[in-house]
Order: structure tokens, then sequence, then C-alpha cells
């Protein structure tokens, strides 16, 4: 894959986004997305369809500018690689976001789909090993990854951990011992309770070998949520999310409990195996994909 096929699947990546954020269709996200990427943003349009099935066509397009390509040498299929451009978007603290997608194929007659979104602090992600020539090194995902978990096994990794609370694989931060701490406060408030089971997905990792001998691995999980308020009182779904209902559905009904399912996306470190270190999670990005009233 040259530089040349990375910026044209970018650009067509840019043109497909743009144009699905402004006539809010959903069938078109399958065209330039796929995997988490596309079960995160085809649930954010389908949401919006809801609230505007006319569309937005007032949608500030989005742009790239000084794109980067990191492809690695790759047997068999699929391959993917990874753009990373600035954009005309701004972050919370003001300045506008590198974004590095992840770009994946099943045949060379398939287009380039992105399958993975991750932002780093600093818009500098962790730095990858490369060969004498550029390339840089995929990591295989099963047992022989040389990884302190092999990414095949972080998703499973990651629901076990955000279930349970139990081993030391993860280092503490707010998407590990943080979003525990958050869950447990919102647990238990005054008239309701939120239960939560997370799980692995079947979305395939990615992984490229950093240069301290680790890895930069992007995978998804997905967690259900119930909540369930007192007697007497009611749920109301708030309109962003009322596109994703399933089934049968009267907003004048008292509903006291409601399921909702959330797909999410990491990107984290994992270090060698026998380094002693911990996987770190860098980014986490998510989107609810369901909506159930029980």
């Amino acid at each position: 894959m040259s530089k040349a096929d990375g910026a044209k699947a970018l650009q067509r990546f840019a043109d497909g986004f743009n144009k699905v954020n402004r006539e809010l269709n959903p069938e078109l996200n399958p065209s330039f997305e796929g995997d988490a990427l596309l079960a995160l943003d085809q649930a954010g349009i389908k949401a919006a369809h809801a609230l505007n099935p006319r569309g937005n066509p007032g949608f500030r397009a989005l742009t790239f500018k000084d794109a980067h390509f990191t492809v690695p040498k790759q047997k068999g299929w699929p391959r993917y690689f990874i753009a990373d451009a600035d954009t005309n978007r701004k972050g919370a603290d003001g300045s506008f976001r590198r974004w590095f997608l992840v770009f994946s194929r099943n045949g060379i007659d398939e287009q380039w789909r992105a399958v993975y979104l991750a932002e780093f602090d600093g818009n500098k992600a962790p730095k990858l090993k490369t060969d004498q020539d550029g390339y840089a090194e995929a990591v295989p995902t099963d047992g022989a990854s040389g990884l302190m978990v092999a990414p095949g096994r972080l998703s499973r990794a990651y629901a076990d951990y955000l279930n349970t609370g139990q081993g030391s694989t993860f280092a503490p931060g707010p998407h590990t011992d943080g979003w525990r701490a958050k869950r447990a406060r919102d647990a238990n408030l005054p008239g309701q309770r939120i239960q939560w089971d997370d799980a692995a997905t079947n979305h395939p990792p990615v992984a490229l070998r950093t240069a301290d001998g680790g890895a930069l691995v992007f995978f998804s999980t997905l967690y259900h949520q119930l909540k369930t308020v007192s007697t007497g009182a009611r749920i109301t779904v708030p309109p962003a999310l009322r596109g994703l209902i399933v089934g049968a559905h009267n907003p004048q009904q008292a509903i006291s409990r409601m399921a909702f399912t959330t797909v999410s996306m990491q990107a984290v470190t994992v270090p060698a195996e026998g380094s002693g270190g911990k996987v770190t999670v860098l980014n986490r990005r998510e989107s609810k994909t369901e909506v159930k009233p029980l």
C-alpha cells in the first residue's frame, strides 16, 4: 500500500463522513466504516435521524491536513494501516484534535474502511517500531505476540476486569478503576438502581509493535446496562436516544425498567511479556446502540 492509496482512503472516509452527517442516513455508514467504528457511528446517525429526519444540511464538514500513514508488513487478509491527521475538530481543552484512524479491508477487491478511531493526549501516539524501510510491525493476535496479554484476549480481559475489579492486568486510570468507581457511585442513587454487565465483542483487534517492545492495540467491548426505578416513578428516554429504541414503546406508558446496550472501543498500550508493566488505556470512545423498555 502506498501513501497515495492511504490518502485516497482517508479522503474517501472524510467524504463519506460528511455525507452521512448531512443526510443522517445510517444506511451510508457501512460504505466507509466497519467493525467497532461502524457500530458506534451508525447508532449515532440513527439516533440523529430520528430527531432530524430531513437531515442536517448545515453540518460543518470534517477536513484533514498533515496526514501521516503507518503501514505494517502483513501477509494474507485482513490487512490494515493507520492514518493520523490534524482535523478541524476541537477537544474539551479547545485545541484542534488529531485523529488516528485504523483502516482495514478483507481483500484486494474491497474498499478500505475505517474500523477504529482514537485521540491521544498531546495529539501523539506511542512511538511505534519501524524497520529501515519505514514499515511498522504487525503483532500476532494470539499467544505468539510476546505481550503480557495477547491482543486477541484483551476484549475478554477488559470486560472481566470491569465486571469484577479483580486482577492486576490494567493500570489505574479514568477508564479502569476510575470507571468502576463511577459506576459504583451511580449504582444506587435515590429511587433508582443501575446494574452493568460487560462482554467481549467479535470485532478483530489491531496491534502494532511499539519501540519499547510492547504494542499499541485497538479493540472493542460492549456493556449492558439495566436501569430500574422505584414503584410509581418512570424512566423517560431522552430525545437523543429515542431513535435507538427497539420493540414497541408508548411514550405515555410508565416504564420502570429499561436496558441499554453500549459499544466501546479502546486504544491501549500492552507491555512486553515479563516486563512487569500493565495495560494502560489511552483512549476510550463509546456510543449507546440500543435502548429497550422492559
